[in-house]
């Protein structure tokens, strides 16, 4: 090392260059490093001319001012010592970086001695609070135990309410809490000696809570749910949540990935959206079924194990039912056939189940199928009850006042569809995908190719086109090679079906109806055309038996139409529990 110094030195002297090293013609006497512009690095370099520094700061921090400094540019350069100038500049630096640092330091030191004195302070003022005791006052009137949908109706009134801490915000003296019940959310004041209790200090979001005092509205200015709030004059704690890493916010919130908040649906069920979705999804299935029996059509349940197929065997959830092969059901429709004769038209709201391993934002393996079958109809009267009733189940959810409130809280672009909805012929739909540019992977090539009549229109193409046509579409008369087994071909047309599906912009298909083969030859030969043994179907045939007739039906999606209608990505949100592919749990 000392030899390359001498060298770079004995250059610069011959050369009358002389300051260099402190102004002076002198030999460095400090500690040598390098510093070299282009390669260098202050993180990870340690001074020597292998692992070089990038700037005479970053070698000053590291070794101390004093340090003599060799420098380059470019690893093609010769090593020099740093001129006067850039040396000054780097001292200066220093200095400054120092004086930074100390304050810093200094700092530091403060902000630990307050928090240590902090600390102490709360540990003292936690310990008094075991001392405070809270009795209610039984001079006051008598509380009512109310739910808190109720406690608009109880303004200057004492009442009781239970419920879950939903948010917290902790004063010097006051605390504020937005209770949950499940009915609704009710912000409560609870100040002086009830706010210095040891729950009071140490409440947490979750905890459960019974509240005692008077509703009133919430003062000039301020905001709270409702518009109202209870101040309390009693409250206790029933079941404290967990703090700290155990805390809800820390098990779920706004950073959390997918998986963590599928593996914690039971907390995130707790928060406003969640909630607000599943009401409007109990408030949608009651519309439903308000519609329909203002339409005269009978609620049914039929089973959930079955012994034959609707929708093709491949997507059949298989199970041992005491020995005999069964499954789970795909669909009610065969059963819900055959109530016709005796119970006119039916539908039914149950689960159904695909073993489908798809993974798309709108599949799900268990799902809530509305079904619904219809005798004595024509296609066009088909078309018209899918309408009817995802209309006028909408009109039932906007004339509730809090359903639309949470409606529109979710989507507040929301704009209720109008009648009549667009009806897309299937070859037309071909051919607008074809001159809008739409196409498909051909399946054995794996080339984007043109649609073609015969295709099954995959869910990307059928959503794109859905969405840019921006209205509700029945797209219907499908050819009868990609259809199920039971539906009627259109007549005179008998290479299509009488089939419809119903898209939704941002969703896509929510419905799939057709009406079905009445005549039982056509039957059997739809039997046999999709190789299915009718042995099983006995009861189903019959139907085509014992007086037949013209009729239809469609099942429905629901958590597909409630993503339709609360503006959600994917129908996993739109379920209770979601199942997909993998996930069972919780």
């Amino acid at each position: 090392m000392s030899q390359i110094v001498d060298k770079v030195v004995d250059k610069v002297t011959h050369l009358g260059l002389t300051g260099h090293v402190g102004g002076t013609s002198e030999k460095p006497t400090g500690t040598v490093v390098y510093v070299e512009e282009g390669v260098g690095s202050d993180e990870t370099g340690d001074g020597t001319s292998e692992k070089p520094y990038a700037t005479p700061l970053g070698a000053m921090q590291a070794k101390g001012p004093d340090v003599s400094i060799l420098i380059r540019k470019q690893p093609t350069d010769d090593w020099s010592v740093i001129n006067t100038s850039a040396l000054k500049k780097a001292k200066k630096a220093h200095e400054i970086w120092e004086r930074k640092v100390k304050k810093n330091e200094e700092n530091k030191e403060r902000l630990e001695r307050e928090a240590e004195e902090l600390k102490v302070r709360e540990a003292k003022r936690l310990e008094e609070s075991k001392k405070v005791v809270l009795a209610e006052d039984e001079s006051l009137p008598a509380a009512t135990k109310v739910k808190i949908r109720q406690c608009g109706a109880y303004h200057d009134k004492r009442v009781r309410v239970f419920g879950w801490v939903h948010r917290l915000r902790q004063q010097k003296e006051n605390t504020f809490i937005v209770l949950r019940d499940g009915t609704g959310y009710l912000q409560c004041f609870i100040g002086g000696r009830l706010a210095q209790t040891y729950d009071a200090l140490t409440l947490t979001l979750e905890s459960t809570v019974e509240i005692v005092g008077a509703m009133k509205p919430v003062p000039e200015g301020k905001t709270a749910p409702d518009g109202h709030e209870l101040v309390a004059d009693y409250w206790r704690l029933l079941h404290g949540a967990p703090s700290g890493e155990e805390a809800v916010s820390n098990k779920i919130n706004e950073q959390s990935e997918a998986p963590v908040l599928a593996d914690n649906r039971h907390l995130v069920l707790r928060g406003e959206k969640s909630a607000a979705i599943l009401r409007v999804r109990a408030a949608l299935l009651a519309a439903f079924r308000k519609v329909l029996a203002d339409e005269g059509v009978l609620e049914v349940t039929p089973p959930c194990m079955v012994q034959t197929q609707v929708e093709g065997g491949a997507t059949l959830f298989k199970l041992d039912y005491y020995g005999q092969p069964a499954f789970l059901t795909q669909s009610s429709q065969l059963y819900l056939e055959t109530c016709l004769p005796s119970l006119g038209d039916v539908y039914c709201i149950q689960e159904s189940f695909r073993a489908e391993n798809s993974h798309t934002r709108r599949h799900l393996s268990e799902y809530t199928h509305l079904e619904v079958e219809i005798a004595f109809v024509t296609f066009d009267d088909l078309m018209i009850h899918i309408e009817t009733l995802i209309c006028e189940a909408v009109d039932v959810l906007l004339a509730d006042p809090v359903i639309s409130k949470l409606l529109y809280t979710l989507n507040p672009n929301f704009k209720k569809p109008s009648r009549p909805f667009m009806r897309l012929d299937y070859r037309d739909a071909i051919k607008w995908l074809n001159d809008h540019g739409i196409q498909r992977e051909d399946e054995e090539t794996h080339e984007m190719v043109d649609h073609k009549v015969g295709d099954d229109i995959a869910e990307a193409a059928e959503r794109r086109m859905t969405d840019e046509l921006g209205v509700p579409i029945l797209l219907n008369k499908f050819p009868k090679e990609i259809k199920a087994f039971y539906m009627k071909k259109v007549p005179g047309d008998e290479a299509y079906t009488e089939s419809v599906d119903l898209l939704m912009p941002n969703v896509g298909e929510i419905v799939g109806g057709s009406m079905r083969i009445a005549d039982l030859q056509e039957l059997l030969e739809g039997y046999q055309r999709e190789a299915i043994d009718p042995a099983p179907y006995y009861w189903f045939t019959d139907q085509r038996k014992y007086g037949t007739c013209e009729h239809g039906g469609y099942g429905l999606g629901v958590e597909r139409l409630l993503a339709w209608l609360c503006d959600r990505y994917t129908v996993r949100e739109c379920s209770l529990y979601p199942r997909w592919p993998g996930r069972a749990t919780p």
